[in-house]
């Protein structure tokens, strides 16, 4: 991957959950266009890693992306026989983890063995960190017990892995943008201090880290941004030349829309300041972007400038804080909402020791907040015949939270009248502190898994 040709990076997940029918028309896009490609899934996020460490305690060989086999399974073939490379983020908490999943599900589907590396240096809880995190968050550190520590690393191990290789690269918590940064290193050749075109890929790697938000479905608002072809939506391509400037497409033929204002929209999401794009491998600044239709469906993106990377490194550490318990129930027809707060009333008082709930009148009430001052009756409110009451509550005592669960079903028969369609549930609640971290504090590398042993090897 030392060309000098555009490479052709599409995305086909934007979070943990993600549709897992993406991947094959985006595949099939890049076999069409014949050009150097990469396939890059991005499914990690804060609660999502902190989630994938709990579920690595309950059983060591878990703790990657719960949907990999569904996401690698319909692509893994055509990715191997075509030379697209896959870059992804699902290793979670487990990347060798994931790795060894994905040999097996090679060998279950017929295909050679592909070579895997595993990237590493992102987990910082461990004991030889406890005094980089002590110093680094101060008071902020938690006297709970500590879930996960991860460093938001950068691409270079990424590149290192695709320069040696490797057909597949998993990856635990390194930057959205770094999925894409690191294939554009390694294809290139860009010194890693060529700050303009790493910015500009980072950048692309931004426009593609949400998957199909960029082709329409978060811009999506019937009336006033129209969206055809929601439920085929496409997921976005950028095209990626050596000065770093790209070019944002589709599948041919999928649903969804790539124009200026979609673009633009992605491009500003979660940016803190439009200057300085912080990232573990450079600062972008879209002061000077330019941003232009070139096509239908096509959007090209230029222009990004670049400052040297940031001395630091960011931490998310997450830890325990407890349980979390919920409990719902319906009530319909005349007076529908007068019952609903009748409930909420009751439960008030009955867990009047237990905290503070949260009150949502979901048809009401909710998104908007409730902090259960508002009880008079409300004229909106006449007109409204379907309302689902839901109170949550956040306690260190799991008896003290079972009790919100047991009081939310007890009002089957203990009125008000009408209630039904109960649900409750009780699980883990988890906290989190940021902080920053010097970046030669964290060494980070990647790693081959032995074909015949299925380690990870130097």
């Amino acid at each position: 991957m030392t060309e000098r040709s555009s490479l052709m990076i599409g995305c086909a997940a934007g979070f943990s959950g993600d549709r897992t029918d993406a991947a094959l028309p985006v595949v099939r896009e890049l076999i069409a266009r014949g050009q150097a490609s990469v396939l890059i899934f991005e499914t990690l996020a804060e609660r999502t890693l902190a989630l994938a460490q709990l579920a690595r305690r309950g059983n060591p060989d878990l703790g990657y992306e719960p949907l990999l086999d569904e996401l690698l399974t319909p692509v893994l073939a055509l990715c191997l026989a075509h030379r697209i490379r896959i870059v992804s983020n699902f290793g979670a908490a487990n990347p060798l983890g994931a790795a060894r999943r994905i040999r097996a599900l090679a060998k279950e589907l017929g295909l050679r063995r592909p070579r895997i590396a595993v990237v590493h240096g992102d987990d910082v809880s461990g004991l030889q960190h406890r005094a980089l995190l002590e110093r680094s968050l101060g008071r902020a550190m938690p006297c709970e017990p500590l879930v996960s520590a991860n460093a938001y690393i950068g691409a270079a191990p990424i590149a290192e892995a695709l320069t040696a290789g490797a057909d597949i690269v998993v990856c635990g918590r390194v930057a959205d943008p770094s999925l894409v940064l690191g294939p554009a290193l390694a294809h290139f050749g860009w010194r890693t201090d060529d700050w303009t075109r790493l910015a500009r890929a980072t950048m692309a790697g931004h426009l593609l880290e949400c998957g199909a938000q960029v082709c329409g479905g978060y811009f999506a608002d019937p009336g006033y941004k129209d969206v055809a072809g929601l439920a085929s939506l496409g997921y976005p391509i950028a095209e990626i030349e050596d000065s770093g400037d790209c070019t944002i497409s589709k599948p041919e033929g999928s649903g969804g829309r790539i124009d200026e204002r979609t673009v633009k929209e992605q491009l500003l999401y979660e940016l803190h300041d439009p200057a300085a794009y912080l990232t573990p491998d450079v600062v972008a600044d879209i002061t000077t972007a330019r941003v232009r239709q070139v096509g239908p469906d096509r959007v090209r993106l230029e222009g990004v400038s670049g400052h040297p990377r940031p001395p630091t490194l960011k931490v998310n550490a997450c830890f325990e804080t407890g349980w979390f318990a919920e409990g719902e129930i319906s009530y319909a027809g005349a007076r529908a909402v007068a019952r609903a707060r009748l409930a909420a009333q009751v439960l008030r008082e009955r867990l009047a020791d237990a905290g503070p709930l949260r009150v949502d009148l979901i048809g009401v009430t909710s998104v908007l907040g409730d902090d259960g001052s508002r009880w008079l009756d409300d004229p909106l409110e006449e007109g409204v015949r379907d309302v689902r009451l839901r109170v949550a509550l956040q306690q260190r005592d799991r008896a003290q939270a079972e009790r919100l669960v047991r009081e939310v079903t007890a009002l089957y028969c203990c009125g008000p009248a009408g209630g039904g369609g109960v649900r409750t549930a009780i699980r883990p609640r988890l906290g989190m502190v940021s902080c920053l971290v010097p970046r030669e504090a964290v060494s980070v590398g990647h790693a081959m898994v032995d074909e015949s042993r299925q380690e990870a090897q130097p």
